[in-house]
């Protein structure tokens, strides 16, 4: 196998992989050999079969599938061990050449979680926050502090203006996909069709898609930097920690659930998140 990488501008990181054809033909014949035991010809008891008959009867185009979906997983793991890359979203898979008897190619676009160069973001913080000097006629200089949420957007504000990172476009896709499908499943429950609700909204299709990709952008922005921002500080999360989160959960069913592992690491997340912000909160 051979493949190249390309670090592309929008974060994406492409990955060319050709198969030598002899490695094709290998993972092709034990496709079909497969394929022969389990195919059933008249005039042959069933896993007797000519290879060449079974060839023709199941047909070249669902042996190529199968052998696509045996050997690109194979490869694509080889590729990102030698380029000792950490995924963090499935690849998006092109196959450019898979001719009969010569090396077939496949272009695997996947990105990793991003650099963070986090500059004086807690300088930065303490300027947005400090108190805001009133003059009260007759009266003494007054302070006048922010409620929690108006404390909260001036802290994210300061971090995406301060922080400096570029999320991969794979990833700013996968995000406004999902915003997507949900704003189809709120719709379909209230008896709506998408086009409807943006001619409620007055909007067309493509300024909503635009919406929420600064919607994504920013959220998968602030999401880097918090993570930075407790790798920096070192914040770590305890099992005693996340255990005590799903016994406050409100029923025996929803705390069953927050049992799984993958529950359980989502809990761990938000409460690291959690500690993060009120460290920020607090300079």
């Amino acid at each position: 196998m051979i493949s190249a990488l390309n670090r592309l501008p929008n974060g994406n990181i492409e990955l060319t992989i050709t198969i030598p054809w002899k490695r094709v033909k290998g993972v092709y014949d034990k496709v079909l050999e497969k394929f022969v035991k389990q195919t059933e010809i008249k005039g042959f008891r069933k896993g007797k079969a000519p290879k060449k008959l079974v060839e023709e009867k199941v047909g070249k185009e669902t042996l190529y599938e199968e052998t696509l979906k045996e050997i690109i997983p194979q490869v694509y793991l080889e590729a990102i061990q030698e380029y000792k890359l950490q995924p963090v979203v499935n690849p998006q898979l092109k196959l450019t050449s898979a001719a009969w008897g010569k090396d077939w190619q496949v272009v695997a676009t996947t990105c990793e979680i991003p650099e963070v160069k986090l500059g004086d973001y807690k300088g930065e913080i303490r300027k947005a926050l400090a108190v805001e000097k009133i003059w009260v006629p007759g009266k003494d200089k007054k302070e006048k502090k922010p409620n929690t949420e108006d404390k909260l957007g001036k802290i994210f504000k300061t971090l995406l203006e301060t922080c400096q990172l570029q999320v991969p476009e794979l990833l700013i896709e996968d995000e406004v996909n999902r915003m997507l499908s949900r704003l189809i499943d709120q719709t379909s429950r209230l008896g709506l069709t998408v086009e409807e609700y943006l001619n409620s909204q007055k909007k067309t299709a493509e300024e909503l898609r635009t919406e929420y990709r600064q919607q994504a952008q920013q959220t998968l922005k602030l999401e880097f930097i918090l993570s930075a921002i407790a790798d920096e500080q070192k914040i770590q999360v305890s099992d005693e920690e996340v255990e005590k989160m799903i016994r406050a959960l409100p029923d025996e069913e929803t705390r069953r659930e927050f049992q799984k592992p993958e529950q359980k690491l989502y809990l761990r997340h938000l409460l690291r998140k959690r500690q993060v912000i009120d460290k920020l909160s607090s300079l």
